[in-house]
């Protein structure tokens, strides 16, 4: 009921970021300016893809999404002139949204990074990262990639690499029933360049997977550019690293293509943090929620300015980083539109809240197969008490 779930959430309604300064930090990045730091906003951190508030038509006054959050707001425009031009972006300055342009599902056409958005965005952090190595100040970016976002674009060499890769395709091909699916529509309303038709076939639906997957592998090189970087400048011996995404995406399992649902595949997200004072990489199979990144670099950065706006509602995963516990969180909760998500570490279960009841609950068994799309039987089962309970402490109505 707090609307806290809209696009808009910062700049519109009841829960949009006061322009005054609070006593408390209305953001993250704002506690780290107050503490101190340079901030620096490059790409896509919250809604917008530059920080500041346009609509999809260009329409809107430019002002900043995250009052007081940035020190700078350094998004790199290139052809594109604009945020979301730049976020839909083809090649040579054409994008969705131009009026001009085919939606396109795909393009593959540029030779250098640099030809598209993200490439841009790397080059810039590269450029911040050093004239922060000589101001020897403390400093938080945040730096936004775009891809894998649709449409699906990347250079040439990202989509040529795979021409000899097996993928595979779906293997649950079969549409399921649930009231949290949906008709896969924003993928859809784009133009493929094999034959529009619905269910996709084997070949359709593994060039679709094929184009993503070019989009992550052209995203992973500007990301691998970025920690380059802090290697050569020495700026690793003391900065955390934080890369994350904000949700899954279904790759045509149960013929689902987006994101959009409270199932497994749309939460489950990357999330990899990097320290220079913990040693040893590992892995783990501890929940983890997106709240949970704010009061982990409070723990492990200990800025001098603390005072939050709101209470966080996140766990601090630094002692699992520093493998003193092995979970902090027994469950993780996660929302779509009027559906809420409990994960354990082997359920999910997806439900619905009306007039403080539970209803249409929907249970999970990741066990054996993450991305499934088959319903256990709902039978009173422990685990299933379980997650249940764990919603009905959310006071949800």
């Amino acid at each position: 009921n707090s609307g806290a779930l809209r696009n808009n959430v910062f700049y519109s309604g009841t829960t949009a970021i006061k322009n005054n300064e609070l006593p408390g930090a209305q953001t993250m990045p704002e506690l780290f300016r107050r503490s101190g730091y340079e901030t620096i906003l490059i790409g896509k951190i919250s809604h917008t893809p530059d920080g500041r508030i346009f609509s999809y038509d260009g329409k809107g006054d430019g002002r900043r999404e995250m009052p007081r959050a940035w020190d700078r707001i350094s998004t790199p425009m290139g052809e594109w002139k604009k945020g979301w031009p730049l976020f839909f972006a083809y090649a040579n300055g054409n994008h969705r949204e131009d009026g001009k342009s085919p939606m396109k599902l795909m393009e593959f056409i540029v030779e250098k990074d640099d030809d598209l958005p993200d490439g841009l965005l790397a080059d810039k952090a590269i450029n911040e990262l050093t004239k922060l190595k000589k101001r020897k100040k403390p400093f938080f970016m945040g730096l936004g990639f775009f891809k894998p976002h649709l449409p699906f674009v990347a250079p040439k060499k990202d989509w040529e690499a795979f021409e000899k890769i097996e993928i595979p395709f779906p293997d649950e091909k079969k549409p399921f029933n649930s009231p949290f699916k949906h008709d896969s529509g924003e993928f859809f309303k784009y133009l493929p360049p094999y034959k529009d038709k619905r269910p996709l076939d084997n070949k359709s639906a593994i060039t679709a997977r094929r184009a993503y997957l070019a989009c992550v592998r052209y995203i992973d090189r500007q990301i691998g550019k970025v920690l380059k970087c802090l290697d050569e400048t020495e700026l690793s011996k003391n900065t955390i690293v934080v890369v994350w995404g904000d949700h899954g995406w279904h790759l045509g399992n149960g013929q689902q293509w987006g994101k959009h649902t409270p199932f497994e595949i749309a939460n489950r997200s990357v999330l990899m943090i990097r320290s220079p004072n913990i040693k040893g990489g590992f892995s783990t199979n501890a929940l983890a929620e997106t709240l949970d990144i704010y009061p982990t670099l409070l723990d492990l950065c200990k800025p001098q300015f603390r005072q939050t706006h709101h209470p966080l509602d996140g766990v601090s995963l630094a002692p699992i980083l520093k493998k003193e516990k092995k979970s902090v969180r027994k469950h993780a909760i996660s929302y779509w539109r009027n559906a809420v998500s409990v994960r354990s570490q082997s359920h999910r279960l997806v439900a619905q809240i009306k007039n403080g009841e539970i209803i249409n609950k929907e249970i999970y068994d990741l066990k054996v197969k993450l991305n499934t799309t088959k319903k256990s039987e709902s039978n009173n089962s422990k685990i299933e008490k379980e997650l249940i309970e764990a919603i009905s402490k959310l006071n949800l109505n």
